[in-house]
């Protein structure tokens, strides 16, 4: 597979390999000086007797003609020695536990947030402490792109890691549930622009051969963070107090921040234009397109939350806000499955949003339909982040990179399996680990479906577009989550389940799942998982369109 003749990684490959360090045009005035003496063998000495004063004609120690300002030294250009190679190890360590820390987080955090709304009197606010981390990110995610774009991935990721963990701080040490809301929306301006930037890294610091294997990496750093993530974060919360999850993950950061830094400074640079100025970036249309769709997805967040005519208002504006910025931000056709780089885009947002949105209703489904305790509820999925990290290491063999299409139409096949299974334990005789069984199958989807995805966008990108178009991703994916989870509550409560969530919630501290079930809705999760089944099942139709036009170049077509 040919790389972008324009990308940094063939000019690499040229100061590498010396290709331009003695170029021909530099051996051709002497040979037109000197006459004709026959055959090629031997009058080269005569020659280099016959002009003395020229130099050497192999100067072994002379520098390119025109050197780059930071040459990438270290890695070879083919890529040779794999992602933990000499050359590539600090810098894949390094997104590992950048990647880590973002996982545990996610999964210690929410083990934590009920002691923490309970302790700050802040219950009316806790589903704003998810929100606004949330609608932070989506912000951050497309300015990330910009800034990227424009000057390079090190600045906005390094604000980024250390916006997360100033957010921990906060969140960590707030006095009250407002301060605690505002600290997750800092964390998720961390987030967002970390995120983003390392998909630009991986774009500028690894060849294309490599990156379906950096893909890889991404997924298996979040196993072991969703596996002992709530165990963790159970045991220090109820020995230690629910602050410590917070304030002790940002002394990990520092860890990640002396890996990574001396592999990234190594990566070739942007050269800041007249409008790459943090003012500029902070004024241009893409984040100012942003910053609507943030500030209308907050509005109709508020607006769900306050059912009541007056929440119409704060609604229609929150509509008006996020329907036509979003619709730029992504890229032209993306919802219309345009082929190429569009429908990778909108894939995306299907694949996270159907996960997103039954898995959400899997432990409720277990707890109240066939009296499962949380802990147990909670373990039939954790077989799907194993089976997650599988199937993109599975993606990640060369031999499977002609196939990328065609695994994340898979992938999306899978998904849909897996969420049809899961209502069958509605049924009494079927066995309740039908779930987890039903969850592994969707986990190996997922990892074929996102890392496919994710090589396939850096792929039909152009290199000064690498940032915009992943934060395009990223944003498809928050955005997926966000409308399908709605949606799936939407159905649940039009089905009756209501009651079933009032039960749930009574009963909530105790494993009395008997008085849950008597308010039985089963029709409530057969209409999510209907749903959602259907968002997984389009996700796979379209996949026949992942591959762009014949003739036209992958970023446009």
């Amino acid at each position: 597979m040919t790389a972008d003749p324009s990308s940094p990684a063939d000019a690499a490959a040229q100061v590498a390999t010396g290709s331009t360090a003695a170029p021909p045009a530099a051996t051709t005035p002497r040979r037109t000086d000197i006459p004709e003496h026959g055959p090629e063998r031997g009058p080269h000495q005569a020659r280099d007797r016959a002009v003395p004063a020229d130099p050497p004609a192999d100067p072994p120690a002379d520098p390119p003609a025109d050197p780059p300002a930071d040459p990438p030294a270290g890695p070879p250009p083919d890529g040779s020695g794999g992602v933990l190679g000499r050359h590539y190890r600090a810098l894949t360590l390094g997104i590992i536990s950048v990647v880590s820390l973002i996982a545990f987080e996610a999964s210690a955090v929410n083990t934590a947030m009920p002691v923490a709304a309970r302790a700050l009197d802040g219950i009316g606010l806790y589903a704003f402490a998810f929100s606004a981390f949330f609608t932070a990110s989506l912000f951050a995610m497309a300015l990330s792109g910009v800034w990227s774009d424009r000057r390079g991935p090190l600045a906005p990721l390094f604000s980024g890691i250390a916006a997360f963990g100033a957010g921990l701080v906060i969140a960590g040490g707030a006095q009250s549930m407002g301060m605690f809301v505002a600290g997750r929306g800092v964390q998720g301006l961390g987030g967002g622009l970390a995120m983003v930037s390392l998909y630009v890294v991986v774009g500028r610091g690894y060849p294309e051969r490599l990156r379906p294997s950096v893909m890889a990496s991404f997924s298996a750093a979040w196993v072991v963070p969703v596996i002992v993530g709530p165990l963790v974060a159970g045991t220090v919360t109820e020995h230690l107090g629910w602050r410590w999850v917070f304030l002790s993950i940002p002394v990990l950061i520092l860890l990640p921040l002396a890996v990574m830094l001396p592999a990234l400074r190594k990566l070739p640079r942007t050269a800041p234009g007249p409008d790459g100025g943090l003012r500029h970036i902070l004024a241009s249309r893409r984040s100012l397109l942003a910053l609507a769709v943030a500030v209308g997805a907050s509005l109709l967040q508020y607006a769900g939350q306050h059912p009541s005519w007056f929440a119409l208002l704060p609604a229609a504006a929150g509509l008006a806000l996020l329907a036509p910025a979003i619709v730029r931000l992504l890229p032209r056709g993306t919802f219309r499955a345009g082929r190429g780089l569009p429908t990778v885009v909108l894939m995306r947002g299907l694949a996270a949003g159907a996960l997103v949105a039954a898995e959400s209703f899997i432990p409720l489904l277990l707890v109240t339909q066939r009296g499962l305790s949380a802990t147990l509820a909670g373990l039939s999925l954790t077989g799907g982040g194993l089976t997650w990290a599988l199937g993109s290491y599975v993606q990640s063999r060369p031999r499977l990179d002609a196939h990328r299409e065609r695994l994340m139409g898979l992938g999306m096949a899978l998904l849909a399996t897996a969420i049809v299974l899961v209502p069958l334990v509605l049924i009494d005789g079927v066995p309740v680990w039908t779930v987890a069984v039903a969850w592994t199958i969707g986990g190996f989807g997922m990892g074929l479906n996102i890392s496919s995805g994710s090589v396939l966008l850096l792929k039909l990108s152009r290199p000064e577009e690498a940032g915009s178009n992943s934060s395009s991703l990223q944003m498809s994916d928050a955005l997926g989550n966000v409308a399908f989870v709605g949606v799936s509550g939407v159905l649940f409560a039009a089905f009756g389940g209501g009651s079933i969530a009032a039960a749930g919630t009574a009963s909530a501290g105790a494993a009395d799942a008997a008085g849950a079930a008597t308010t039985s809705h089963p029709a409530a999760f057969l209409a999510v998982f209907t749903a959602m089944a259907v968002v997984a099942a389009a996700g796979a139709v379209v996949a026949g369109r992942l591959r762009p036009k014949a003739g036209r170049h992958p970023a446009t077509a």
